[in-house]
């Protein structure tokens, strides 16, 4: 069993999970079908594409940097209405309102067959697609995977001793969200389809780890 170590890092992420009609949300972190719908997209896998062995790693997440949750407002057409293609309108101006998170740094971690994540260790190095992070406008700033990202250890022991990925005035806890069938989290976010798109839902615990790269307080 091994763990391979993704960074997310972009002025904007969206992580929506309930999104609907003119609301479109964002959670505080990654959520799982978002990941997963990066890697299929690394690995050039479509829409319609079986998910089974993604669904199965076990996910963690680490927040380096908690971000800022933004809202934009959205309008769509026109007072006029939206031109279809073939002629006609065919509705008059849609607005929306759109939440992501500005600023953002997260450590993902996932779980499973040491294979199946060597392979996706070298997808996100040469993605078949554009990657993107929860919406197609938010790309990485920085790349995605780590020269030591593929690492020999469990989960929690991965996510608790990677150093941190901040920048400036270092936390001394961090907090951790990850897979437990016995968390009191859930969230409907686990994929069995993008297209349509269904999901079930997972289960999750919180807890927070030192900072492994705080500094060393003197005595």
């Amino acid at each position: 069993m091994s763990t391979l170590l993704l960074r997310l890092s972009a002025p904007m992420q969206a992580w929506g999970t309930q999104s609907h009609f003119g609301h479109r949300d964002t959670g505080r972190e990654p959520s799982k079908s978002g990941v997963i719908g990066l890697l299929c997209a690394a690995l050039g896998r479509p829409r319609n594409a079986l998910l089974d062995d993604l669904m199965a790693l076990r996910m963690g997440v680490r927040v380096d940097q908690e971000g800022v949750m933004r809202r934009d407002f959205h309008t769509a057409g026109s007072i006029g209405g939206i031109y279809k293609v073939s002629g006609g309108v065919k509705d008059s101006l849609i607005t929306s309102d759109r939440y992501y998170l500005s600023d953002a740094r997260f450590l993902v971690g996932l779980e499973g067959d040491t294979n199946l994540l060597r392979t996706l260790f070298s997808a996100v190095q040469s993605p078949k697609w554009f990657l993107f992070i929860g919406r197609k406008a938010f790309i990485p700033s920085e790349r995605v995977w780590l020269p030591d990202g593929l690492q020999p250890v469990r989960l929690e022991e991965a996510l608790a001793s990677y150093p941190w990925l901040g920048r400036t005035n270092p936390p001394k806890q961090l907090r951790l969200v990850i897979d437990d069938p016995e968390g009191f989290v859930v969230r409907n976010d686990n994929p069995v389809s993008f297209a349509p798109r269904r999901c079930l839902p997972r289960r999750m615990r919180v807890d927070f780890v030192p900072n492994p790269s705080y500094p060393i307080e003197e005595v």
